[in-house]
């Protein structure tokens, strides 16, 4: 997600009457809405489980309709990639070529672990403070009781731990905040010795994925309720509170139960949650189970709040929901394209732009995947009367990149406030990349860090990326 330092207009939603109109941010998430149209797209790329044996990179997309513009601005400088498997935090200056991202720093995983015990490092946001915070998944050993959140200062140095002592959550995975309800909500994935392993459904039943949301005061730090889901409510992953900063409510998508829960305050002040939206699993054949649950993954609310979008990863459908009504969501548009059922797409992204909002997302499914690499689809949304419809004009193939076919994963935009872009047109791929654990651009191999060793455990594996302005 977006990072900025202190004084950036998005990171202060309570203060916009005090920003100024210039700088990278937007007023409100509505202002974004008419903003420009982006031209880059940067998009990280991973080679792990692809017997590949290449570093991870982050790829420039370029997205811009026009094949003779050449000159696209970063409003925001530096990208912030947490890698899941390596535990290295990885910031990359996008301010002096855009099209060329160079390597800032890296944070080392032994300094992490030596100053607050965090390992398997995921989801990166900014305080209005200029901090960077980062959810990790657990321990060094891959425990989820070692999970919890660190804090980075905004010269990216290690400053430690955000939760109080003794107020770290059960699960790790994404979370999100509302500063005007001084309060932060955090969702739990499962242990990193279980998940890194693969998906095992007996690890389920012993207790080794989660099924809770974490409420914690905001900014101090105090772990004030957990919420329960049950067992429709296993695996929660994403979170999303509403754009608008008075509001609230949120969701969260439950993957393994394929449920949209909504959570809210009650007027007694505490926090409650309801199904907003169930997806039905699918009888198939020649699958493990008898019937295929949805599996929803990633998924996103327009900066107006009027529509949420999510991904049916197994099912291989993307949904478009109506949420002007945050209780009853009434669905306005479906497109399918893939899953297992077709061959499918875990990440979404959405647009700044409400009228011209399209939704893009990259695919990363295993085992074919694997061998041809994945490739980044756009679909044009009809955000007046409700509708999605794929754009056959838009195609990114990771699978013909010079090191070999990689699993493209998260996208941003420079100065982008969510995920997303509008485009209509095809875009070009622009060959410049950055790869996670060296210090040189494209394919140059690099002779102080390029391949750790097998026995080093933290080899690579980037997770989120968010974007920091400096």
């Amino acid at each position: 997600m977006e990072h900025c330092e202190k004084g950036d207009q998005m990171s202060n939603q309570s203060n916009l009457h005090d920003c100024p109109k210039s700088g990278p941010g937007y007023a409100s998430p509505l202002a974004a809405m008419s903003g420009p149209r982006e031209t880059l797209l940067y998009v990280t790329a991973i080679y792990s489980g692809t017997g590949i044996e290449k570093p991870d990179f982050l790829a420039t997309v370029d997205v811009d309709p026009s094949s003779c513009y050449g000159d696209p601005s970063a409003v925001r400088r530096y990208l912030i990639l947490p890698s899941l498997v390596s535990g290295r935090i990885y910031v990359v200056d996008t301010k002096i070529d855009p099209r060329s991202p160079s390597l800032h720093k890296v944070v080392e995983p032994d300094e992490i672990i030596s100053k607050t015990g965090l390992a398997y490092a995921h989801t990166s946001h900014c305080l209005a403070s200029g901090d960077v915070m980062v959810s990790f998944l657990g321990d060094k050993d891959g425990n989820a009781e070692g999970s919890g959140f660190l804090l980075l200062d905004p010269e990216f140095n290690v400053k430690g731990r955000w939760e109080k002592p003794g107020n770290s959550p059960s699960f790790g995975y994404d979370f999100w905040y509302q500063p005007q309800h001084e309060t932060m909500i955090s969702s739990s994935w499962g242990a990193p010795a279980a998940f890194t392993n693969g998906f095992n459904l007996q690890h389920v039943s012993d207790g080794l994925y989660g099924r809770h949301l974490h409420v914690y005061s905001w900014p101090g730090g105090e772990l004030r309720q957990t919420l329960d889901l049950g067992e429709s409510g296993l695996l929660p992953l994403e979170v999303r509170f509403l754009h608008d900063p008075s509001k609230d409510t949120g969701f969260v998508g439950c993957a393994l139960s394929s449920n949209m829960v909504r959570f809210f305050k009650a007027e007694d002040g505490s926090w409650s949650h309801e199904i907003a939206i169930s997806v039905k699993p699918l009888k198939v054949q020649s699958w493990f189970l008898p019937e295929m649950p949805g599996l929803i993954t990633d998924f996103l609310i327009s900066l107006d709040d009027r529509f949420l979008y999510f991904v049916n990863w197994l099912h291989g459908d993307i949904r478009q929901y109506n949420i002007e009504d945050p209780k009853n969501p009434v669905l306005t548009g479906q497109v399918w394209v893939g899953g297992l059922l077709q061959q499918g797409s875990p990440i979404v992204a959405i647009s700044e732009d409400g009228k011209l909002g399209n939704l893009m997302f990259q695919t990363s499914r295993e085992i074919k995947l694997v061998e041809k690499g994945s490739h980044m689809l756009l679909i044009d949304v009809d955000t007046e009367n409700g509708g999605l419809k794929i754009n056959p004009n838009f195609f990114v193939d990771f699978g013909a990149e010079p090191g070999g076919p990689c699993l493209a994963h998260e996208m941003r935009y420079p100065g982008a406030f969510v995920k997303g872009a509008k485009l209509q047109m095809e875009s070009q791929k622009a060959n410049k990349y950055i790869t996670m654990g060296v210090t040189k651009r494209n394919i140059t191999p690099c002779s102080k860090n390029c391949l750790p060793p097998a026995s080093n455990p933290y080899n690579r594996g980037c997770s989120r990326i968010c974007k920091c302005r400096k």
